[in-house]
This record gives C-alpha cells, structure tokens and sequence, in this order.
C-alpha cells in the first residue's frame, strides 16, 4: 500500500519503465545469445566485451523490473538516479567516439534514441522530485555507514578512473580494453556508486533490495561471462595478477549485494546489524 512518504508513479513513467525492460532484453541478449544479438549491435563488440555488457544489461533490466513491480519512490529514487547517471554517461562517451557508430543502421540511430531518451525522461523526473525526501528508511549502524562510504569512494574513483585514464585502468582487465569500452564500463562502476551513496544517507527496504540484487548480479555474471567466454577462446591468464584482482573486485562487488540483501531481509530489526 502506498504511504504519504511513498508514493506510487505516475503512469507515464510506468509505461517508460515497461518500454526500457523490452529494450534491455536485446542487451541481455549479448550474454545468453551473443550469436545472435552482438552482429545487429550498434558497434562491433568482441567476445569478452559482449558478455560482459549482456551480463550488466541482465542486471539493470532486474532493477527496472523491480521499479515496475513496486511503482513507488522507494526503491524509484535509487533507480532513477542510477539509470541517470549510466544514460547520460554513456550517451556522453558514444558522442564523442562517433567513429564506432555505423549511422547507415537503424540500431545505431535507435541507441542514441533510446539513451538520450531515458537520460532525459529520467533527469526530467528527478528535476521536479528533488525536493522531495527519501522514504522512511532503517538506521545503519556505525560500521555500515562507515563501509557504504569505503564502497562508495572505490566505486566512485575507478569509476573515474576508467573515464578519465582508461587505457591506463583497463589495462589491468583480463582481456584488451580499448578506450571506448572502458569509459562505457565507467558508468557501470558511477552508477554504483550513485545508488550506494542514496543508500549510506537512507536506508529503505526496498532500495537495500534492489541494490543488492544489482550488485550481486552484477559480480556473479560478469565473472560466469568471462568463465563461459573463455571456455571457447582460450585467452585468459587465470593466474596472472590482473585476472586475480579484477576476479576479485567483482567477486567483492557480489559479495556486497548478497549483505545487502540479507541486511533487507532484516529490515523490521531496530537497527542493521555489522
């Protein structure tokens, strides 16, 4: 039941919501069929690139499947918020690199269609609901709020990182990463970081869910793609150093979405425990 501190949506921006999930079934196309899905894609995407941003789309396309589902400002607030901060990213990066677009295709004119779309329909929502707080939400406790902080920073910074110096920083990913795509993985990582930040300064139910649920996804199929990836091209140096720490950072980044999820589960306790 809706709350006066929770409201539902309009049904305009429910309609959007249903609209964006059809689109990311193409994406999440590249991780369960990139056969299919990566020769229609707007830029050429290799092997190892496919799975990996067919794993991200699967995840996001959990998260609008969420706000569909409970059609409120919480969890709205954090997905809006992360689905801006991607889109606008994102959308920022293809217009600089327009030279891996082919504008003899529909897919590219729909990509940058659809992207500069959500940036706007989602900014133009949280423009007029800025002034409204968050829902009614749980106290973290000391450690908590110290370690949502920590996650936020490291987020944030490679996050950066990967825009700002990206052949440098993806240097120490498992397979070649060339600009474009790193400061397109970016936003996976200011995305996080953005949803992480809500939730360190209020803590509802539902936003601990879905961001758990983003996260874990996040970290378990990205690291399925690269195993199953791999299992067919054979280029992975599984004992070199920068596999074992990209292994572990989205190992870390799973991880982190089962604890919030389990802290949502105790959300009726006074406060969250360590």
């Amino acid at each position: 039941m809706p709350t006066p501190d929770n409201p539902p949506f309009p049904a305009a921006l429910r309609l959007f919501s249903a609209g964006v999930i059809i689109v990311l079934i193409v994406g999440a196309g590249l991780f369960f069929a990139p056969a299919l899905v990566k020769p229609r894609w707007p830029w050429p995407v290799t092997p190892f690139s496919a799975r990996f941003l067919g794993g991200f789309y699967t995840a996001e396309m959990a998260v609008m499947a969420a706000l569909l589902f409970w059609n409120r400002w919480s969890p709205g607030r954090l997905v809006l918020v992360m689905a801006f901060i991607f889109t606008v990213i994102v959308s920022a990066v293809s217009l600089i690199n327009l030279g891996y677009f082919n504008f003899e295709r529909k897919a590219t004119w729909l990509w940058f269609l659809v992207y500069l779309a959500s940036a706007a329909v989602s900014g133009l929502f949280l423009w007029r609901a800025r002034a409204r707080p968050s829902a009614k939400g749980v106290t973290l406790n000391p450690a908590w709020r110290r370690y949502m902080l920590v996650e936020t920073a490291i987020l944030g910074l490679y996050g950066v990182g990967m825009l700002l110096f990206p052949l440098m920083v993806s240097s120490t990913w498992p397979w070649p990463v060339d600009p474009f795509h790193a400061q397109v993985y970016s936003a996976i990582f200011l995305a996080g970081a953005g949803g992480t930040y809500l939730v360190w300064k209020s803590a509802p139910r539902e936003e601990l869910l879905v961001l758990g649920l983003a996260q874990f996804l996040v970290g378990l199929l990205s690291i399925l793609g690269l195993v199953i990836t791999d299992a067919a091209a054979h280029r992975i140096d599984w004992t070199a150093a920068a596999t074992l720490c990209w292994l572990a950072l989205f190992g870390w980044i799973g991880v982190s979405g089962v604890r919030k999820l389990y802290a949502a589960s105790r959300y009726f306790s006074p406060r969250l425990g360590s």
